[in-house]
């Protein structure tokens, strides 16, 4: 399935979505009981976000995308921070079985970061209830809603600007909303997953620059401004946000995971 995230969109991804705070990566390592000795297994991995600082912490990180450029634009990163202990793979949630197969017993995680609406997560779930060693699991992070979701001025003014210009609504809240998490728990928990859920909140304020980036970074590459379009593009929201500012995002990122029994 092509999802769009190609080209220019991996520079966007890269340069303008949120990585995850400290305290993320904390959880998720208590979560699970991680050590040096586990490889996790990072789905949807992007441009390596959630991947390099979670492989600062384990022995190794498998990261499995489905965009080539995606993965290009991660490997660049983690050569730029010395992350070395890292394998890049084109693939998708269908390749769980074979994976986790091959890696064995020392399969600690699998993590999906703001992807698994992507997913077929029921399946996904019961592969990883079969072939993670005790105490692993699967965890699921979202990283905020969407910026034109937001229960906040300028993101109302951010949303009637972005539907004007696509023609549609933009309702996707890419699987953040509370009916889809609790159709995830109850999924991990018919995959023989015992389910918790940890949250980290935070608040930043963003720039126009930035508003404007995570937007390109979230459109398919054939619906992004074109070059010539962009100036344009940018300097019209500007205009619609401004009245609405400071653009304070407060961002919760929730970690639901589900673990297999008989931890370590």
């Amino acid at each position: 399935m092509d999802l769009g995230f190609r080209g220019e969109v991996a520079d966007f991804y890269h340069r303008f979505r949120r990585g995850y705070p400290p305290a993320v990566i904390d959880a998720l390592v208590a979560a699970f009981e991680l050590t040096a000795d586990d490889v996790v297994v990072d789905l949807g991995c992007g441009t390596g976000q959630l991947t390099l600082p979670i492989a600062g912490r384990v022995r190794s990180v498998v990261a499995v995308d489905p965009e080539p450029d995606m993965l290009l634009r991660a490997r660049r990163a983690a050569s730029e921070r010395g992350v070395a202990n890292v394998s890049w793979m084109i693939g998708s949630d269908a390749d769980i079985p074979t994976l986790g197969g091959l890696i064995g017993g020392r399969l600690g995680a699998v993590t999906v970061g703001q992807a698994l609406h992507w997913m077929r997560h029921e399946e996904l779930f019961r592969a990883v209830a079969s072939l993670a060693r005790p105490g692993g699991g699967v965890a699921v992070v979202t990283n905020g809603t969407p910026l034109w979701l937001q229960d906040a001025a300028w993101s109302r003014a951010l949303r009637g600007y972005l539907e004007d210009w696509l023609g549609s609504k933009v309702a996707n809240t890419c699987g953040t909303d509370d009916a889809s998490q609790r159709r995830y728990r109850d999924s991990l928990t018919a995959a023989g997953l015992d389910p918790a859920v940890v949250s980290v909140d935070y608040a930043d304020e963003l720039t126009v620059e930035q508003i404007v980036g995570g937007v390109y970074s979230a459109l398919p590459v054939d619906r992004i401004p074109t070059p010539d379009q962009r100036p344009g593009f940018a300097e019209r929201l500007g205009d619609v946000l401004r009245p609405h500012g400071p653009f304070v995002e407060r961002v919760r990122v929730a970690i639901l995971t589900g673990r297999t029994g008989s931890g370590r």
